[in-house]
């Protein structure tokens, strides 16, 4: 028996023959009226700002480099840098307390915790600013000697800082699965080797991001130091208006500043983050 292949000849006009359906975008005129109107007012305020006399810009030039701004923004970034590691170290150390198995660690670890997130960080300032109404002398100096602006600045931001970098450092902790850290208990490491090589590694990719974000925001924290006469950035700028008179512009030349240096950290923050993000997809 011979096979034959029949070919079906479509008849003309059949809807077969017609070209297949062509996918129309939808029309989105609502988000491109509320893009515009938003790119419009964006436009109005720029302009308002730029055009505007009183923001004097001429003077934002002429102190925007002056060397009482930049011994400021100097003490600022070192304030800053400090307060972060020393906050670090102290949360990485309130972490580990809190997940301890002994209950006065955790019990100690948690009040700590629960204390300085209470309090406001003004707060804490003044009261540490003020300690010598409590303790007259310590170590057998005055104290008022013994803790001066920037000390005191240093004591109440790092304590504050702490509190915050421990619970970070404590969900970063639980964010690594169980079963890595048996596995690694299975090849013998020692406990050392499976926390430096496992657990912080993995853990890294759930701290850097909040960690990020307390840094920046420690950046600009720096600027209530300005109520107990550290010169800090906005200190500075304090000291020249009272001075020349000229509030705005000398306000104007911190908040740049401000901007300019929290935009770098955001870059480094985003290499960080990509760093220890590598492999997971929410990092490409």
């Amino acid at each position: 028996m011979s096979s034959h292949t029949l070919t079906e000849v479509a008849a003309p006009g059949d809807p077969r023959d017609a070209e297949p359906p062509r996918i129309v975008p939808r029309r989105r005129f609502g988000q491109w009226t509320a893009a515009g109107l938003v790119l419009v007012l964006l436009g109005l305020a720029v302009n308002s700002v730029a055009r505007n006399e009183a923001f004097r810009w001429d003077v934002v030039g002429d102190y925007f480099t002056s060397a009482a701004v930049l011994r400021g923004l100097g003490l600022t970034l070192w304030l800053t840098a400090l307060v972060m590691a020393l906050g670090f170290a102290l949360g990485a150390l309130l972490a580990a307390g809190r997940l301890s198995a002994n209950p006065v660690l955790r019990g100690v670890s948690w009040g700590y915790v629960w204390l300085f997130r209470s309090m406001p960080i003004l707060v804490q300032l003044l009261f540490w600013f003020n300690i010598g109404a409590l303790y007259p002398t310590l170590f057998g100096v005055r104290t008022v000697n013994l803790l001066g602006p920037v000390t005191v600045a240093i004591i109440g931001l790092t304590l504050h800082e702490a509190a915050y970098a421990a619970e970070v450092v404590r969900g970063g902790i639980l964010s690594v699965d169980r079963g890595q850290v048996e596995a690694a208990q299975a090849l013998g490491l020692s406990r050392w080797r499976r926390w430096w090589r496992i657990v912080l590694p993995q853990a890294m990719r759930s701290i850097v991001p909040p960690a990020g974000n307390m840094l920046i925001g420690t950046l600009k924290g720096t600027s209530i130091v300005s109520v107990i006469a550290v010169q800090d950035l906005l200190y500075s700028v304090q000291l020249v208006y009272h001075r020349t008179y000229q509030v705005i512009p000398l306000l104007m030349v911190a908040t740049v500043w401000y901007v300019v240096v929290t935009s770098v950290l955001s870059v480094g923050q985003y290499y960080v983050e990509r760093h220890y993000g590598r492999g997971s997809e929410l990092a490409r």
